[in-house]
């Protein structure tokens, strides 16, 4: 990674929305329901599972909430309709968390039920560590009454992960493990990269101890090995656990984990709300931030002419 195109990373917001959404489009389904059940389906011929995820990430009305939880109702009966092998991913703040938290509850709990009455399930995503907590609450709340198709998600980056893994466990809870691409604070968070590592590992070492299913979300080919390798010690089969990876990235290597007999899922968000999601897989893929900003620069030459 070069330092253009690290500063050019903190430049992403200036980048006209076009130009963002034409380099970010294979991190991407499309904006409608059926552009996502088309990719599923083609995941699915070859092999792997899915998860969907609305995009919704800026919403600032109760109304708006109402619809994503509807769009869930949809994506649920699409899935069932085609016989896809796919869950979905939900992120609290699309469902209301930042306006109310019984509000938040009332549409998670919408979507579980309707995932439970499609024989489906639900994974809950999650955001910058000022979510953690009522994540985490919501997560027990359910499950403790007695909605078991539930997942969550656990990021390694945070240093509380360990702790938070710790008063779970009496749950036995099925987690995507990831790193974490949110930035925080030092106090908070591991912000060197083999600091993030070592964490992963003894985050996933403390799930398997904890008779957890582990979904393994990484893209690190290095995490890859060193997860396999504990998966292989402990002798899990291929139903004790799972790889996951995003759409658009790592495609051949995904093949290659599928054909080794691994199952892998890949993560396929749609919607029109598709700024925000794809700026941070862009913070996330500097040397893609720096073409987009090459290619932003000599479109304006062009026209200069």
């Amino acid at each position: 990674m070069s330092l253009l195109d690290s500063a050019i990373v903190r430049l992403l917001p200036a980048v006209p929305k076009p130009v963002v959404q034409l380099f970010s489009a294979r991190y991407i389904a499309g904006e409608t329901l059926a552009d996502a059940v088309a990719v599923v389906r083609d995941l699915n011929t070859g092999g792997k599972m899915a998860t969907v995820d609305v995009l919704g990430e800026e919403i600032t009305r109760e109304e708006e909430t109402r619809a994503i939880a509807q769009a869930y109702r949809d994506v649920f009966a699409a899935i069932d309709e085609a016989a896809l092998d796919s869950n979905v991913s939900v992120k609290l703040t699309a469902l209301g968390l930042g306006l109310s938290y019984e509000l938040c509850r009332e549409n998670l709990l919408d979507v579980v039920r309707t995932a439970a009455g499609y024989g489906n399930s639900v994974r809950i995503d999650m955001e910058d560590s000022s979510t953690t907590d009522d994540t985490l609450r919501l997560y027990r709340e359910l499950r403790e009454e007695g909605h078991d198709n539930i997942g969550v998600v656990l990021q390694a980056r945070l240093r509380r992960t360990l702790d938070d893994i710790a008063a779970l466990a009496e749950l036995r809870p099925s987690v995507r493990l990831c790193k974490g691409i949110y930035l925080e604070r030092g106090a908070i968070a591991f912000t060197e990269f083999e600091a993030v590592r070592a964490s992963y590992l003894r985050c996933l070492d403390a799930l398997f101890d904890a008779s957890c299913y582990v979904g393994v979300a990484t893209h690190d080919e290095w995490l890859i090995g060193e997860s396999l390798g504990r998966i292989s010690q402990r002798g899990l089969g291929p139903l004790e656990y799972e790889l996951q990876m995003l759409l658009g990235v790592r495609e051949e290597r995904r093949d290659e984990l599928v054909a080794a007999g691994h199952r892998l899922r890949v993560y396929v968000p749609y919607g029109e709300q598709w700024y925000a999601y794809s700026v941070r897989r862009l913070q996330e893929n500097p040397a893609m931030a720096g073409m987009i900003a090459r290619a932003t620069v000599g479109r304006i030459l062009r026209l200069g002419r």
